[in-house]
């Protein structure tokens, strides 16, 4: 049983995905967790109602449609993270680095609470406002989050766990492939029983820059003309319809980049600047090796207009996001491997050499030599102001997360340089509508370069003059009223979630949840049992940090222990006394130990003379560190800058680095030479840190007089590659999503045109419908004879019995079937009174059983004759390379695919799963490699061995 459902992206403009894969048992599989630009959380309500019943999450890309509502869900829905999610790992260090740009760029990511829950919790007399902010999960609990997240490689298949609540997945099998347009994009195959689905959206075929094409034909340097074996026929396939109606460019990829490059010298050569808004973790990538590779080429020549133009990236979190991806070279296309490999091989970098300084031929494919990354707005608003020498601005070309236009450093670019005429901005991807009645700013945009390409008689080439409402949100305080009912919803949401989840409390403690006013307003009568065990803590507590504090401790306090703590006291009254205070105290000397036994102290080991050295060097030490301050001691604020200056100074010390906790990798620095006045400037103002607050809208209307440009680089699937592969993978079932109507609908006639008449169902599901795509399968049961059973040679394959059957199929009534069977029991016994009376009853039974029997003696040597040897089994080369290594002979894999025994066998498996075993022919001296007429054969034998040879007779 296979059923599916859109939970979002399905006959719609949002370009959000949500979709649920429900199989047989009860089996439920979310793929994906994608939110648009508007952050609405009544879009999650449906999938909120199915936490509780799904087994496990596959996640896609690391694009905001995709995996944007991953850090809500596990932040505000209470079981979310006890389901096992699986990913590539390119997706979960990218996906990290986006949410965390997302939450740090805009408040509305936090979403608000529902007037609806507010109510619950408020008076009559009180009206709450609407706007109260949910708490945003930090950019620790994002990496935490994400964290949890199994990491996946490509063509591995994988039996992954259920959640705590999943129905047993009885066998189900996930395979990861590569989809392009993203770094660890995903096609997902999923097999369970009869059931074989392949989950592929926004997958493109065509290599890029930076990605590889999709796996259809066997990835990077396949080549084929066939779809790939495991994608081949599925039962049912899932495929987004985006870009289904779209054209693709007669020159490919080098025309697609030669038209941007012409776009950008138009602008900069009347000295204007350029904006292309683009995401924070994904074809980022493409774009920004695209440009600042265009800046090489065009210094190499040395005739360009672009050698006078500053190139930017600009994002929250982008020194992340290229740390990360040069880490993951392997991911991409060859051709930046090859290019990373040919710097490797030059010349060494010279010692000290920052980025900014290589020479072209030393730059790596993401050590950009022009590209010059912003993380902060006051970057932004430095070089927006930048101006030459006459006073003129000075040629810029900006990319700016995000592609909506909605938040991040786009936004801000945008407002400042839209008044201009001689700037322009450059949409590289069809913006998606997330509301009617309030489209996102790139939406807008587009709408308008659709309607001045109607007027490209006036020659206004995309120019606009227009007037753009702009909306900003920003955080604001709790005060009075709204704080009182925010912490009242806090608390019972408090409650909620440890009635739900064993310590799920403590995703809802934050410092700033708690005012001071909340502090102030607390009841003081407190019942005395309850005081006492707070004293009783807080003193035990304090008595913990003794050895590292010096605390003052009164001996009512210390109770029994003043025996212990205090000298001269030797007598403690225990009358009327509970609890420990009645028994003498016994400190325990716990020795520290591990698996391996005690620790030993190299210290109380030492000689006389080496213990004497190493009091000098004690004393020395003691003597430098007098004026330092200690650990655990107070410092006053000005203090503490001077005694950072000094501190490292030592040639022993290490150097103190400001790392970021949700970091896995070494220390950020900056990818490009970006100028000290730039580096000079401060850090954002962090506005998480004001506690709880709510959301605070201004809008502002700018005349907008820039040129708008659109060109697609979005990397999206054409419409020639949906008629070209589809009729390919032939499917059994065809599930279209990911679109709009429009889209849709005209894909699936097309596909029916293409596909065999009849052939192939085709569904086009909208949001909430549920479809029943099971694989159509017809079962019947035959009973073999007794004298067949016999006869069968049974033949083990990882832990399963094979066995071929031939016979002929009999039409036997239900009564002389059991009229056989009794005569052919052993003791023949006679039949009682009972089994007289059976055929009367019998005669009136018109049941047919099919009965499978021996054949005649007259059919079976022309059967043989026909029959063909069958083999039943998966060969893997790891375990072939064991079973050669055991019976003595040499056995080492040479490349992907390859095993190479004894030096002169090699055995490869294709894609398609076929085993060649190849042979140099060589004579052999002696060893095992000459028993059994030499190493080839002895090969074959392990390699039947491993299978069923499954004789056809």
């Amino acid at each position: 049983m296979f059923t599916f459902s859109s939970l979002q992206g399905a006959l719609s403009e949002v370009a959000a995905s949500q979709s649920i894969l429900e199989l047989d048992g009860g089996i439920k599989v979310l793929v994906d967790v994608g939110w648009d630009e508007s952050f609405d959380v009544a879009k999650l309500k449906e999938l909120e109602k199915q936490v509780p019943t799904l087994s496990l999450i596959l996640l896609t890309h690391a694009t905001t449609n995709h995996i944007a509502a991953y850090a809500h869900c596990c932040k505000h829905f209470p079981l979310f993270t006890r389901i096992p999610v699986y990913a590539t790992s390119p997706v979960i260090a990218l996906g990290r680095t986006l949410l965390q740009d997302l939450y740090a760029s805009t408040p509305l990511a936090a979403t608000t609470i529902p007037p609806s829950a507010l109510d619950e919790v408020s008076y009559s007399t009180q009206q709450p406002s609407s706007d109260i902010l949910l708490q945003a999960p930090t950019a620790e609990e994002i990496a935490t989050y994400f964290s949890l997240i199994h990491p996946l490689k490509y063509s591995q298949p994988h039996q992954p766990l259920s959640s705590p609540f999943s129905p047993p997945l009885n066998g189900l099998t996930i395979t990861a492939y590569n989809s392009g347009r993203t770094l660890g994009g995903t096609i997902w195959h999923i097999q369970h029983g009869l059931e074989s689905i392949v989950y592929a959206v926004d997958w493109n075929q065509g290599r890029e820059n930076v990605y590889s094409g999709a796996a259809w034909l066997g990835g990077a340097g396949g080549g084929g003309a066939e779809i790939i074996e495991q994608l081949r026929k599925p039962t049912a396939l899932v495929c987004s319809s985006r870009g289904g109606e779209k054209a693709s460019i007669s020159g490919g990829r080098s025309k697609r980049d030669e038209q941007l490059l012409n776009k950008v010298k138009s602008c900069v050569a009347r000295g204007g600047t350029v904006l292309i808004p683009v995401d924070s973790s994904a074809r980022v990538l493409e774009l920004a090796y695209l440009m600042d590779h265009a800046w090489r080429a065009d210094a190499t020549t040395g005739e360009g207009v672009l050698k006078s133009t500053k190139l930017y990236l600009a994002g929250r979190n982008i020194h992340s996001t290229m740390r990360y991806a040069r880490s993951m070279l392997e991911w991409m296309d060859e051709s930046i491997v090859r290019e990373f490999e040919a710097v490797v091989d030059g010349t060494k970098r010279t010692n000290g050499t920052r980025d900014g300084a290589k020479s072209g031929k030393e730059a790596g494919p993401f050590d950009f030599r022009f590209l010059k990354l912003l993380d902060r707005k006051g970057q932004v608003d430095k070089i927006l102001s930048d101006k030459t020498e006459e006073g003129t601005p000075v040629c810029k070309v900006i990319l700016a997360s995000d592609t909506t236009l909605e938040w991040g450093f786009s936004k801000d670019v945008l407002k400042q340089i839209a008044q201009d005429p001689k700037n322009m901005v450059i949409l590289t991807e069809y913006p998606s509508l997330a509301s009617e009645t309030h489209p996102s700013l790139a939406r807008t945009l587009w709408t308008w370069f659709k309607e001045s390409q109607g007027r490209a008689s006036n020659g206004s080439n995309g120019e606009t003059r227009h007037e753009l409402e702009v909306t900003d949100a920003k955080r604001e305080a709790l005060q009075g009223n709204d704080l009182a009912i925010y912490q009242q919803w806090l608390a019972q949401q408090r409650q909620l979630q440890t009635t739900l989840q064993t310590g799920g409390a403590n995703a809802l403690e934050s410092a700033g949840d708690v005012g001071d006013e909340a502090s102030e307003s607390e009841s003081e009568s407190e019942d005395s049992d309850n005081e006492q065990q707070g004293r009783a803590l807080n003193v035990a507590t304090t008595m913990g940090q003794a050895s590292r504090k010096k605390a003052a401790l009164t001996d009512e306090d210390l109770g029994i222990n003043i025996l212990l703590k205090k000298k001269g006291v030797y007598d403690f009254d225990v009358r009327n006394k509970k609890g420990r205070d009645r028994l003498f105290p016994h400190p325990v000397r716990r020795k520290r130990a591990d698996d391996y036994g005690e620790l030993i102290r190299p210290e109380d080991f030492l000689r006389a003379e080496e213990r004497d050295d190493n009091d000098g060097q004690d004393l020395a030490q003691a003597g430098k560190d007098e004026d330092q301050e200690k650990l655990g001691k107070k410092r006053k604020w000005d203090d503490a800058g001077t005694s950072g200056k000094h501190h490292g100074s030592g040639p022993s010390k290490r150097p103190h680095l400001t790392r970021n906790l949700s970091d896995e990798f070494e220390v950020a620095e900056y990818d490009g030479p970006v100028e000290d006045e730039l580096d000079r400037i401060p850090d954002d103002p962090d506005e998480t840190s004001l506690g709880p607050s709510k959301l605070v809208f201004t809008r502002e209307t700018i005349s907008v007089n820039l040129e708008v440009e659109f060109i697609d680089l979005s990397g999206i699937h054409d419409k020639r590659s949906l008629h070209m592969l589809i009729p390919l993978i032939q499917p059994r079932k065809l599930i279209l999503i990911g679109g709009n109507e429009g889209e849709t609908l005209t894909l699936a006639s097309d596909c029916e045109k293409l596909l065999a008449e009849g052939s192939v169902s085709i569904y086009t599901p909208s949001v909430g419908t549920t479809i029943d795509a099971s694989v159509d399968t017809n079962a019947w049961v035959v009973k073999l004879a007794p004298t067949l059973v016999k006869q069968l040679k049974w033949q083990n394959v990882r832990g399963l019995s094979i066995a071929t059957v031939t016979g002929r199929l009999l039409a036997m009534q239900k009564q002389l079937a059991q009229a056989r069977r009794d005569e052919e029991a052993a003791n023949k016994r006679l039949k009682t009174e009972e089994s007289d009376e059976q055929p009367s009853e019998a005669k009136a039974e018109t049941t047919v059983e099919p009965v499978l029997d021996v054949l005649p003696t007259n059919m079976a040597s022309a059967t043989r004759s026909v029959a063909q040897p069958l083999h039943v089994g998966d060969l893997r080369l790891a375990d072939l390379r064991k079973a050669m290594q055991q019976s003595g002979h040499t056995a080492e894999f040479r490349g992907e695919g390859t095993l190479l025994i004894d030096g002169s066998v090699v055995v490869r498996k294709t894609n398609s799963g076929r085993i060649d075993v190849e042979s140099i022919g060589l004579p052999t001296d002696g060893g095992p490699a000459t028993q059994l007429g030499g190493t080839f054969y002895a090969v074959k034998k392990t390699i039947y061995e491993s299978l069923a040879v499954v004789a056809g007779a």
